[in-house]
Order: C-alpha cells, then sequence, then structure tokens
C-alpha cells in the first residue's frame, strides 16, 4: 500500500508539472511579490502628500483649488483598499489605478505651479519633498514595470494549451495590467490664476526659462515611457 500511495503520489507530482501547475503557481506568486512593490512605492508617495501641501500653502495660499485638487486625490486613493485581491479584480484594479493616476496628476500641477514662486523653490523643506517624490516616482515606474512582465509571463501561461486546461481547471483567470489610456492626463497644465492674490496684480505666469522642464513634467515623462511598455 505504502508503495503505491508513494507511486501515486510521484505520478500525479510529474502529471501537474508536464500540464503547467507548476509555472502557474510560481508565476502567480511572482505577480503577489510585484503587486507588493506597487503598493509600498504608491503608499510612499501617498506619505509625502500631507507634508508638501502644507509646505507650499505656506507660500502660495492662494492656490487653494490646485491645493485641494491633490488633498482630494489623494483621500481618494486612501478611501480605496489596496489588498493583494485587487490583482483578481479587473473592475477594482482600474478603480485603483485611476484613482493613483489622478493623485500623479495633481501633484504634477502642484508643482507646476511652484515653479512660480521662487521663495517656495529656495525652501530647504521643499527642495527636500520634491527630491523625494521625485525618487518615488522612479521607483513606482520601476515597479510597474516589473509588475508587467510578471503578469505579460503569467497571462501567457494561463492562454497557452495544454496549460490553459490547467488554468481552467484551477480557476486561475488572466490578470489585470497597466494601460496607457488615461496616462495622458498626468501631464495636463494647470489653470494658474494670479490674480487671486490679494494685492497683487493681475499678470500672467513667467514662461520657464529655456531648456528647463518642471520636476513633475520630467517625472509624467518617466511615467508615460515606462507605461508604454505595457502589452
Amino acid at each position: 500500500m505504502r508503495t503505491l500511495v508513494t507511486l501515486f503520489a510521484a505520478v500525479t507530482s510529474l502529471l501537474l508539472a508536464g500540464c503547467g501547475y507548476n509555472d502557474l503557481q510560481r508565476q502567480d506568486e511572482g505577480i503577489k511579490a510585484a503587486w507588493s512593490e506597487v503598493l509600498n512605492q504608491y503608499q510612499r508617495r501617498a506619505d509625502l502628500v500631507p507634508n508638501l501641501v502644507n509646505t507650499v500653502k505656506g507660500y502660495a495660499a492662494q492656490e487653494q483649488a490646485v491645493l485641494t485638487e491633490v488633498t482630494n486625490a489623494r483621500a481618494n486613493v486612501g478611501a480605496i483598499k489596496a489588498t493583494p485581491e485587487l490583482i483578481n479584480d479587473p473592475v477594482a484594479f482600474q478603480k485603483f489605478i485611476q484613482a493613483q493616476n489622478q493623485l500623479q496628476g495633481a501633484l504634477s500641477r502642484l508643482l507646476l505651479v511652484a515653479e512660480n514662486y521662487p521663495n517656495l523653490k529656495s525652501d530647504a523643506l521643499f527642495r527636500d519633498l520634491q527630491s523625494q517624490l521625485e525618487g518615488t516616482e522612479n521607483r513606482i515606474a520601476v515597479a510597474r514595470n516589473r509588475y508587467i512582465k510578471t503578469v505579460q509571463e503569467f497571462n501567457t501561461t494561463v492562454r497557452q494549451f495544454p496549460t490553459n486546461l490547467t488554468a481552467m481547471l484551477f480557476k486561475m483567470d488572466v490578470k489585470p495590467n497597466f494601460t496607457v489610456a488615461d496616462e495622458g492626463a498626468v501631464s495636463a497644465p494647470p489653470k494658474v490664476d494670479f490674480g487671486k492674490q490679494p494685492g497683487a496684480p493681475t499678470v500672467p505666469p513667467p514662461a520657464p526659462k529655456s531648456g528647463a522642464l518642471p520636476a513633475m513634467e520630467r517625472l509624467a515623462a518617466l511615467s508615460l515611457r515606462s507605461a508604454s511598455n505595457a502589452p
């Protein structure tokens, strides 16, 4: 009896390996790890928002619309429960990503407005927060690329024969992935009205120096390049 059990276990293991079950499990774990890193970096960005908003408010409180947009965008992100199960629900996944894109766009517009306040740009705390935000955006791009590649590998395995039969048997569906559909909104420029500033004449915002790009425009460009690698 013991010999039969051992033989059955060996045959079962060979069958599972041959039908791609082990590959599916390995790739699924890789997706979970990659997604956890994406969430970690998104949380890192959200944690920077309150200090950044308060610092900008100290120099440009009249830009209430932009400040409120960033605060609301962060609140929308926080209202969505970021769990590993998101990657198994395409609708919830897209809702979460759209909220993150809105936050990125709001931060881009906030820092673009900040370019028009020399005193703010020279503030040590603001420069430090800006540097941290740039580093975080780079980490987000790297984490997203890793997730994109792991999902692409898993989805290919799920669709291929005969592993598609194994995926159907164990109810392992394709995972949602990042798209470039909403990325264009990230770099949309803000509308700046300096006439709202008390006691200040209504003047157009100064043009940026030749060859200089605002910080978040560079970040938006990085994100667009990374997202363009999505399948």
